[in-house]
């Protein structure tokens, strides 16, 4: 599997051998080491590049610039200029286009239509950074309420927290990296980013790009470090913010060892769709059929459960089995829907996940076999309603195409089977009764709802993030701004000494 680089992007990586070997950005340099990881494409599991194993020493280095100088960097640099920055850097996403679909469709196995979506949705992000800025202005508090403040005023400042650890999952590496960058740098912020170890071109190349745009130097710094070696970084007290992406266990354990900072964490979903008797089952079919392919089901808002009412169960079930038909799987590079997921095991998990539910008695109506590798077909489930809490599925999220059909008497069995899931990210509601959606709408436990229509985050337009075990915070435009930031209040004593005097 051969990675084709343009030569402004070549700078940052030796072609010298079949395999190039990238540098890392590292808080204004590009740096490599001693040792490196290997990054396999998931289409043919071969090596196809590799990146710098950071050691300890050139991380403390790494850390100590970007907070004792990089945070000021980025915090003096006038707003103006951020936002004409990252303006500059959309434009340099645009031209590097191909560079950018390459490493997506190679590192991630990804379609050419969602890799090209995926930039454009980075560009979109960088260009929307001046609605982020509208949450970003202070407030007057007056001191004349009480007797206590009488003759006092305050002014509360929203400032930014210094440094922000951004650690990415896989399934987004370019669009994660410049979400996270973008809400916190705008902000004011330093960030440092921790890239899938599965998928870290995206986030270097990315790099390259705000270096060739201006962005402050010691400002940025992507840290090539495996997961399981991170936990000095994230427990480090020079980091204010963490914001994390990825499964609820991993999130758990970034909180016990982060201890006290701020924290933005989307974790696991795995979402439901509440279908109403009232529906359209072809409409409704090729939404939840969308959902549950798109990137092979690699995604925290794919549907993984179809809590339908009696009437349109049979008409919504046979549409569904013949939508996933037209599936088409295999290499990304030719024309299918669905290519290869990230890595075998989680196929592994997947045919652990159906032998399990088929020992307790649910069917399998399409899919749920390996092609080859770390191929597989869509995998739709039906279980009765009375067995459905003891399925694996049901206790935790497989990130893959797999979704299981329930059928229930009404609107209320299927609230409460999708509330007492542990997660709690998004759900969807099917239908046209007004009273049966509003009761889902205020009853569901979960931070998003999306109403005849797939749960579909995009650039965040619309915030996101999850209740229960699905995390903390949002993720938004003009939302997260919230979880980055933090306030300080300045109070003004009129009645100090000598003031008076200059009234």
């Amino acid at each position: 599997m051969e990675l084709k680089v343009s030569p402004e992007l070549k700078e940052i990586a030796s072609f010298d051998s079949k395999i190039p070997s990238f540098k890392t950005y590292l808080v204004g340099d590009w740096v490599s080491s001693k040792e490196f990881e290997d990054v396999v494409s998931p289409i043919d599991l071969t090596v196809f590049a590799r990146v710098p194993r950071i050691p300890d020493q050139m991380i403390d280095q790494a850390l100590t610039k970007i907070y004792e100088k990089g945070r000021w960097e980025v915090r003096d640099m006038p707003g103006e200029k951020r936002l004409k920055t990252f303006h500059d850097m959309a434009s340099l996403l645009d031209k590097f286009r191909e560079d950018l679909i390459e490493a997506l469709i190679v590192g991630n196995g990804k379609t050419r239509a969602a890799a090209n979506g995926e930039v454009n949705a980075s560009i979109e992000r960088l260009i929307r950074a001046d609605l982020d800025v509208r949450k970003l202005y202070g407030e007057y508090v007056p001191g004349d309420w009480s007797s206590e403040s009488l003759e006092t005023e305050a002014i509360v400042r929203r400032e930014p927290v210094g440094v922000v650890l951004a650690i990415t999952p896989f399934n987004y590496p370019l669009f994660d990296v410049v979400n996270k960058f973008v809400y916190s740098t705008v902000a004011g912020n330093a960030i440092l980013i921790k890239p899938a170890s599965r998928t870290p071109l995206p986030a270097l190349l990315f790099a390259r790009i705000a270096e060739i745009a201006g962005f402050p130097r010691h400002g940025l710094g992507v840290l090539t470090v495996p997961g399981k070696e991170m936990d000095k970084i994230i427990s480090d007290k020079r980091i204010g913010v963490i914001s994390f992406t990825g499964s609820t266990e991993t999130g758990e354990k970034v909180i016990r060892l982060g201890g006290v900072k701020q924290y933005v964490m989307e974790l696991g979903g795995g979402d439901s769709a509440i279908v109403l008797d009232d529906s359209d089952p072809t409409y409704t079919a090729q939404k939840i059929a969308t959902s549950m392919t798109s990137y092979s089901g690699q995604r925290c808002d794919s549907i993984k459960f179809v809590f339908s009412e009696p009437n349109v169960y049979d008409p919504l079930k046979g549409t569904l089995i013949e939508e996933l038909k037209k599936v088409k799987i295999g290499d990304p590079r030719e024309e299918v829907n669905m290519g290869p997921v990230i890595e075998k095991g989680t196929v592994d998990e997947l045919e652990f996940a159906i032998k399990d539910a088929t020992e307790k008695g649910a069917r399998v109506l399409f899919g749920g076999k390996r092609i080859k590798d770390n191929y597989v077909e869509p995998t739709l489930l039906e279980i009765e309603k009375e067995r459905v809490k003891e399925l694996y599925l049901y206790k935790k999220e497989v990130f893959l195409s797999v979704a299981v059909m329930v059928k229930v008497e009404n609107v209320d069995e299927a609230i409460s089977l999708s509330n007492s899931r542990r997660y709690g990210l998004d759900a969807s509601v099917f239908g046209n009764d007004i009273n049966k959606i509003r009761k889902a709408i205020r009853m569901l436990e979960v931070g998003a709802i999306y109403i005849n229509d797939f749960p579909r985050h995009g650039i965040g337009y619309f915030p996101f993030g999850g209740r229960k075990d699905s995390g903390l915070g949002r993720e938004g435009i003009g939302y997260t701004i919230e979880h980055v930031t933090t306030y300080k209040t300045v109070v003004y004593n009129y009645k100090g000494k000598g003031v008076w005097e200059y009234m």
